[in-house]
């Protein structure tokens, strides 16, 4: 009997060792693999993908439809009152944990004026020069040569899409191992994450059977600055505000009207800026209630090997908002972001006017212990402190004679925030694969500054979440020349296959 339960616990051993890819092991089938994934890479980016043309994304969705069920998953659309969402799903044998990923496949408009290169969806192979600026290279370099910061140049190569061939090619990786998860995985693809992904909050309810796991994993956004393996434990959620303010009902000219007609631009500004200080904090009362730090989350900031000067320099900014005493202490709180003015004409269309309206866009970045709604209210009670009348469609003539100061108001909520407590089972559990693919503990992020749709299923599936970043902070994502170093690539695909080969807790 003890012969045979010494011979249970050796097989037993040996199959979770072999389950368990060492470091070397690891980066040898990621080598193997390599050449597949670049083809995947560039492959993937060559897709249109803007939102705004369903069409573009019929044709991502009929790719991944195909890339999933030529691999043994099943794929299902979950029809939505636009765009559907794809579950794909692999289940491993005798598994008790079942693990659901997320990423999004649509991408940012493309203005492919402001690219370095004819097309955006055709990826460009680029080398950066001694003046530090990038130049492209002959893609067909790739079959032979290997330079970690060369870089892909194409839409969506960081957001989203690189990550998801990261996935991909590290499944293919395991799959000619002969290795498997010993956990099911359920993979969702957004493919309107970057219009607010509007109809994912009501699907993941209507779905909530199907989307059923333990735990959350999302493959989206850099690393941290100092391009290290980074775990990241939440996310700020988002919402949006438009101020429009009012000044005579057609532009006038401002010779004649100057010094008589309140200019709308003026009123706006005026706004704005009583509702910050000097050092950009948000002065609007109770704005910043129930944002406290405990001295171990104190410790937490610290321990993020933030270069704030290099920051800083980089970004060209001789100062900083004294919001937070550093920068992850700053992105722990609600932000208010005007991210678009607009009134009258600039540069060469300038004209000598009183303009008739003046606009503003606001976000703002929500955190667990913000509700966007009270948020809100906080904000019309200010503003009406500040003399000005709120109205949610353009006034009418009455309105204009009866209330000097007219703003017209228009808000919504995309998503919350979510945030997972670092000393959780799945964070333990993520440390141990990322320690295991590159020999140290990661950077570990409490809450990232950008905004990804997870709250939804955080709240409707009542599961942990966590984000494993891989893409380089650099990548210009949103922005045109946006790109994918090819050493995170290697490196996420590497994390991947860590992950799916870790045990699950």
């Amino acid at each position: 009997m003890r012969l045979q339960a010494l011979t249970f616990f050796l097989l037993f051993s040996f199959a979770i060792h072999a389950q368990t890819p060492t470091r070397a092991q690891l980066e040898s089938m990621t080598e193997a693999q390599w050449q597949p994934a670049l083809s995947l890479l560039t492959e993937i980016v060559s897709m249109p993908n803007d939102a705004v043309f369903p069409e573009q994304i019929e044709v991502n969705i009929q790719w991944c439809e195909d890339i999933f069920e030529d691999r043994g998953w099943s794929v299902e659309r979950l029809e939505t009152a636009g765009i559907p969402l794809l579950l794909v799903e692999k289940t491993q044998a005798a598994a008790t944990k079942t693990a659901l990923f997320y990423f999004h496949v649509d991408g940012q408009a493309v203005d492919i004026s402001k690219w370095d290169q004819p097309d955006a969806y055709v990826p460009v192979l680029k080398a950066q020069n001694e003046s530090g600026n990038w130049e492209p290279i002959a893609i067909e370099k790739l079959q032979s040569e290997y330079d970690p910061e060369w870089r892909i140049f194409a839409r969506s190569s960081s957001d989203d899409k690189g990550p998801l061939a990261m996935f991909i090619s590290g499944w293919d990786a395991l799959a000619e191992a002969g290795l498997a998860p010993d956990y099911s995985i359920k993979i969702i693809l957004d493919f309107e994450e970057e219009q607010g992904s509007p109809r994912l909050p009501a699907a993941v309810v209507e779905y909530k059977e199907k989307l059923k796991a333990d735990l959350m994993l999302i493959m989206d956004g850099p690393r941290h600055t100092s391009n290290e393996p980074t775990l990241s434990y939440g996310a700020r959620g988002i919402a949006d505000m438009t101020l429009t303010t009012y000044g005579p009902k057609v532009p006038q000219h401002s010779g004649h009207y100057g010094n008589y007609s309140p200019n709308p631009a003026l009123l706006l500004s005026q706004l704005l800026a009583s509702m910050k200080d000097a050092d950009g904090r948000i002065v609007i009362p109770g704005y910043y209630d129930d944002i406290t730090f405990t001295d171990a989350e104190r410790e937490i900031f610290s321990k993020v090997p933030d270069n704030e000067p290099a920051v800083q320099k980089r970004l060209g900014i001789g100062r900083t908002d004294k919001v937070g005493e550093t920068y992850q202490e700053s992105i722990n709180y609600p932000s208010l972001n005007i991210r678009g003015l607009n009134s009258g004409y600039t540069g060469t269309q300038a004209t000598t006017i009183i303009p008739a309206t003046a606009v503003a866009e606001l976000d703002i970045r929500l955190v667990p212990e913000s509700d966007p709604n009270r948020l809100f209210e906080l904000i019309e009670d200010h503003i009406n402190a500040q003399g000005f009348h709120i109205v949610s469609e353009d006034p009418t003539d009455e309105e204009r004679m009866n209330y000097p100061k007219l703003v017209k108001m228009e808000k919504s909520v995309s998503y919350q925030a979510f945030r997972t407590p670092m000393d959780s089972d799945a964070g333990a559990w993520l440390r141990k694969a990322m320690n295991r693919a590159f020999g140290k503990d990661p950077v570990q992020i409490r809450i990232s500054g950008g905004s990804i749709p997870i709250s939804p299923f955080v709240d409707a599936l009542g599961i942990p979440a966590i984000t494993i970043p891989t893409v380089n902070a650099d990548n210009n994502q949103h922005s045109p020349n946006e790109n994918l170093r090819l050493g995170n690539y290697k490196e996420g695909i590497q994390a991947i296959m860590s992950v799916l080969t870790q045990p699950m807790y």
